[in-house]
């Protein structure tokens, strides 16, 4: 089992109007740790890795979304959390699911 940071949800003057943490915020950065737990932190993972994880940790479909949105190739962890964090940018998600590091 892998630990998230804590973090304190109660200062929304950071986040958008109508934007609060969903309950599976920090799903993802789980997830990156856990991957590169197994390889070691100079290690590479694969998407299929990214995505069997995804699967295995269940998450939910907007955030699989994002995993499927990840472009195949070999990643060290720098490198898929810059794709990760991308995507979920690009949706306007940063402030709902987290970003990962």
């Amino acid at each position: 089992m892998y630990h998230m940071k804590t973090i304190d949800y109660n200062d929304h003057d950071a986040a958008p109007s109508g934007s609060f943490p969903a309950p599976d915020f920090g799903e993802l950065q789980q997830l990156v740790d856990a991957l590169y737990h197994e390889v070691g932190p100079s290690g590479s993972v694969s998407r299929i890795d990214v995505i069997m994880r995804a699967e295995i940790d269940d998450l939910s479909d907007d955030l699989r979304e994002i995993i499927d949105l990840l472009p195949a190739g070999s990643y060290k962890r720098g490198r898929l959390c810059d794709q990760l964090n991308s995507i979920i940018t690009a949706h306007g998600w940063g402030f709902v699911y987290g970003t990962v590091e």
